[in-house]
């Protein structure tokens, strides 16, 4: 008999052998139609444990060990991911009985759904008038209720198989693969490369869509062949089909680069290069705002702001390490007339900073040192990837880095979670959650420091999330390997999460720039080096601003606060006085005095997404007054110019409480 340990901490016995499906079925036959794949964890001194702790199998593996079990259901990442693969795979299965001869590149579950990297045969294109006939496939293959049978392969075999099939790409993959590690899973007709896990069938797929095709390198590789890369989305019940692309129409609709472009905050052109993002003057005034509501949070947190060179020396990134990392991610090293003399537009702005920490002696009295920079960085991104702002060669960290005492780490941990909780009320981010990545108990060798210092930045960490009433999930081997980390994900207005603050460790520049500080016993010692980011940069932070708002800004940050519409043009010149008078309160107002009808204005300017409408005429004029009428509401009513001003100077100053 084995021992079963279940998440709450329970034990139950069952025979060597049992499965996931047999565990799930001995709790209750609902959960057992439930269950869709398990994570396994066996004991500490067993030899299959290997590096992780927990492994995701399928609900078909015999557990001959005491371990410990998590059954995932499809609400569980784990399971989504299961389910998402295996519908990869049937997918494939459909793209090889529609285009005989069609070669297979690789198949992954991505975050939502999945794609296939193909190569369709000569003279055959796949776009989206394909689209229909390719889901049809799937739910008719998908009714014949195909298991998927897994099996262990050398690799003679597996290059025979594949090759006797002109499997090129899949070949190359073998190649690469250690024998003796290779297996493949075969559904019906079809067989694919795969190391799994998968649903133990294909019946409980009952909802798919094939949502969009590209052209993709093979392998990422602008040298290599273009393949066409099939992205779909499946589920367990058409309904939730149905909910996520009604999200995905709501989703097109919040697309910052529509809005972006709607609005006038940002452009691109290819004449001045692909992924460099250009501000308009709205766009740049809205991210001046963020950036001055920062710089005054940072203030009082006792940061000093600096200013570093859009570029470094060779010499400055080959001790920092980022001339080696980030040499394919990079763009080409910038020569000079003066002979051995190069430089590299900068990918990170750390490195500067550390000089800047040693440009004079440090005592611990000087400490925790602070600088801060909104410092622009460059990478090269491949075309293919760019996307909107989320994705460029050319963005601006909200940089600062913190050089500590080791006793300070938890204290600094605690005041930029304080900075973070500060931004993420102030822009209504409410739904967040944090994530701690811890480094691999089992293999210390990989990371730069002590154990001692490892653990007890780890554990400063969790205390300073316990402090802050902070929900944390620990992810054990994700740390870097210079340091253990803090992340913020955010959930939009669409449940979307993304990754947008970041505090992170770092033990290992302070050791290649070999910075000091004299300590309490007058000997020399290293500072720890904290890497922080609340907006993680400005181009992704108003891009996921821009599609959780819909382009509709809290009123302090907003463009254009307000607009003046003229009844008619007898009005255009009180108009201006209006606007003339607001400015003067600080507040911020454009003027609609096109020869249109009111009812155009209004309508135009609600696509504008301008925060209050102000309609003035004749009357208004002679009092002094504005009729005020809210984007998506009703009228306000007639106000005085002060009134007005004060209303708005006054929801600012509430908006900005948490500051």
């Amino acid at each position: 008999m084995i021992k079963i340990t279940f998440p709450d901490g329970s034990v139950r016995e069952y025979e060597s052998g049992v499965t996931p499906l047999q565990v799930a079925e001995s709790i209750s036959s609902r959960l057992a139609q439930d269950v869709l794949c398990a994570s396994v964890k066996p004991p500490s001194d067993s030899p299959s444990r290997g590096e992780n702790e927990w492994r995701i199998v399928e609900l078909n593996y015999p557990i001959t060990e005491d371990a410990a079990i998590k059954l995932h259901k499809w609400e569980d990442e784990e399971a989504k991911h299961a389910f998402w693969h295996t519908s990869s795979h049937l997918m494939a299965e459909a793209l090889q009985e529609l285009y005989p001869g069609i070669q297979f590149g690789i198949g992954p579950a991505i975050e939502n759904g999945f794609y296939y990297d193909v190569m369709p045969p000569e003279g055959v294109v796949i776009n989206d008038t394909c689209f229909a006939a390719i889901e049809n496939k799937m739910l008719e293959l998908r009714g014949r209720k195909e298991h998927l049978e897994k099996r262990m392969i050398s690799k003679a075999d597996a290059l025979k198989a594949f090759g006797d099939k002109g499997q090129t790409y899949k070949c190359e993959l073998i190649s690469e693969l250690e024998d003796g590690h290779i297996s493949t899973y075969t559904q019906g007709a079809f067989t694919d490369l795969c190391k799994g896990p998968h649903l133990l069938s294909t019946e409980p797929i009952k909802a798919v869509k094939v949502l969009s095709c590209s052209a993709a390198y093979w392998r990422g590789d602008e040298k290599r062949p273009m393949m066409t890369r099939i992205y779909g989305i499946s589920f367990p019940k058409k309904a939730m089909l149905d909910e996520y692309l009604a999200l995905l129409e709501e989703a097109k609709k919040r697309d910052h680069r529509k809005i972006g472009k709607e609005l006038d905050l940002f452009m691109f052109s290819d004449m001045v290069g692909k992924g460099l993002p250009i501000w308009l003057p709205k766009g740049t005034a809205l991210r001046l705002r963020l950036e001055d509501f920062l710089k005054k949070i940072q203030k009082r947190y006792g940061y000093q702001q600096v200013i570093t060179p859009h570029i470094g020396s060779k010499q400055l990134y080959m001790t920092s390490g980022h001339w080696d990392h980030y040499g394919k991610d990079s763009f080409q090293p910038i020569t000079t007339p003066e002979e051995g003399e190069v430089y590299m537009l900068k990918p990170m702005n750390c490195p500067h900073h550390c000089a800047i920490y040693k440009n004079s002696p440090k005592s611990y009295k000087d400490l925790p040192f602070r600088c801060a920079e909104f410092g622009t960085v460059y990478r090269y991104e491949q075309s293919g990837e760019l996307h909107g702002l989320t994705r460029v060669r050319s963005f601006t960290q909200d940089d600062a880095h913190i050089f500590c005492r080791p006793d300070q780490v938890k204290q600094e941990f605690i005041r930029v979670m304080e900075i973070i909780n500060i931004i993420f009320k102030a822009l209504n981010f409410e739904n967040y959650e944090a994530q701690i990545s811890l480094r691999d108990p089992n293999n210390h060798e990989k990371y730069v420091g002590s154990d001692e210092i490892w653990e007890h930045a780890e554990n400063a960490i969790r205390e300073a999330c316990k402090e802050m009433n902070l929900p944390a999930r620990e992810e054990t081997g994700e740390a870097a390997f210079y340091g253990p980390k803090l992340d913020f994900m955010v959930k939009d207005a669409l449940g979307r999460r993304w990754q947008l603050g970041t505090i992170q460790v770092d033990y290992n520049l302070p050791e290649r720039f070999e910075l000091e500080y004299t300590g309490e016993d007058n000997q020399k010692h290293r500072p720890v080096m904290i890497h922080r980011a609340p907006f993680g940069s400005m181009e992704r932070f108003v891009a996921v601003l821009i599609e959780h708002t819909a382009g509709k800004f809290p009123l302090w940050l907003t463009p254009d606060q307000a607009v003046v519409l003229p009844i008619s043009e007898k009005s255009n010149d009180y108009a201006w006085k209006v606007k003339e008078i607001l400015e003067q309160q600080d507040v911020r107002v454009i003027v609609d005095d096109r020869n249109e009808k009111l009812g155009r204005k209004i309508r135009d300017n609600e696509l504008k997404r301008i925060p209050y409408m102000l309609i003035v005429g004749e009357k208004e004029a002679e009092q002094g007054l504005v009729s005020v009428r809210q984007q998506g509401a009703e009228e306000k009513g007639s106000m005085t110019i002060q009134e007005f001003a004060d209303f708005v100077n006054n929801t600012v100053k509430e908006q900005m409480n948490a500051y």
